[in-house]
């Protein structure tokens, strides 16, 4: 019975991503967090209309996402982020409510990023997992691939993507409303680039990069490796290995996906040495947190407490902030760093 529902949901995947009640679901999601923003309170003030309208424009195939706002984020990397009117994120999220646990079985069980109970957190534990058995237990040298891809977002072939989203997406209608959001972020090369900040873009790039972890996992047959968007490791005893494993992963993507390697930031260390992965640099015994995550939240809290103490944000949304990283960074090895930061924050009442 269960088979047969999934049939019926495959036959009728488009309608089942401009349904009302998936539109009402999208809209919940879109808004979480947001809810007090000028541009939710107007959507949500006429919300049957609303999703009413955005509904017919689907099924009637006349829906146009409207264009991307952009802005220059500097923390202090430079970074262009795009951000999508609201009502083109409620589309998102009503894609991805559909779409995501077909493509999602197929994940590899080592892909960390934007996806259910992982993240960050869970993708360090699985390097302390699996640099305890590559040294056994710190008897053997270990050393790392740790690697990017060049310009990830920025070079995503569309052409590639709608092809391998096709493989398990045979509804031409789902495929033409996922090229019109692709084809709405203007590039520098036409046919290229994903913006950053969109949900479809974080779950896209999953959807690209798992066939990278198919070949790695599969064809290399490599035992220890964690992804994490394009930021990836494997773990060997032998350097050698790790070298066959980056010409061929890198020959992969060439040819397979349009990309390749960072070459400045595409390395094989030891772990004597400290591996940087995930802003955290890791060793044997213990994990350090990068310098520049450090500044960045120094940084950021002084921005906000200048917001608080401008009436701008209210102190249990800097408590919030303060705790969060708190948490982050008790995953290293930061105690006389946290209590030094508890008690500076205490003098100064936050």
């Amino acid at each position: 019975m269960v088979g047969w529902d999934i049939f019926i949901m495959e036959v009728n995947l488009y309608e089942n991503i401009c349904s009302i009640e998936n539109l009402e679901l999208a809209f919940e999601k879109a808004k979480k967090g947001k809810s007090g923003k000028l541009y939710v309170i107007k959507f949500e003030s006429k919300l049957a209309e609303n999703l009413e309208q955005l509904h017919n424009d689907l099924l009637s195939y006349t829906y146009v996402p409207k264009p991307l706002q952009t802005f220059i984020l500097r923390d202090p990397k430079t970074r262009r982020i795009s951000k999508s009117d609201f009502r083109d994120r409620i589309v998102h999220h009503a894609i991805c409510n559909i779409i995501e646990p077909f493509f999602d079985k197929t994940f590899i069980y080592d892909n960390y990023a934007n996806r259910v109970r992982k993240g960050t957190f869970k993708a360090i534990d699985r390097f302390d997992y699996f640099k305890r058995i590559v040294s056994e237990n710190n008897s053997k040298v270990c050393f790392v691939l740790k690697a990017d891809v060049k310009h990830y977002f920025d070079t995503v072939n569309h052409n590639v993507l709608l092809q391998i989203i096709s493989k398990t997406i045979f509804d031409k209608r789902v495929i033409l409303l996922i090229s019109k959001i692709l084809n709405n972020h203007i590039t520098l090369e036409q046919g290229k680039g994903m913006p950053l900040g969109n949900l479809t873009s974080q779950f896209f790039a999953n959807i690209y990069l798992n066939e990278l972890d198919q070949f790695v996992k599969h064809k290399l047959k490599a035992k220890y490796y964690i992804r994490y968007v394009d930021d990836f490791v494997i773990l060997h005893e032998n350097p050698r290995v790790l070298l066959y494993y980056k010409e061929k992963i890198n020959q992969f993507l060439t040819e397979k996906l349009d990309l390749e390697l960072h070459p400045d930031k595409s390395r094989i260390k030891t772990l004597e040495n400290g591996i940087d992965f995930l802003g955290f640099r890791i060793f044997y015994h213990y994990k350090l947190v990068r310098r520049k995550n450090l500044n960045k939240f120094e940084r950021n809290f002084n921005q906000l407490k200048k917001a608080y103490a401008e009436d701008l944000i209210n102190r249990e949304k800097m408590v919030e902030k303060f705790e969060g990283w708190l948490a982050y960074v008790s995953y290293a090895n930061t105690y006389k760093y946290r209590r030094h930061l508890t008690i500076k924050s205490i003098y100064h009442h936050l």
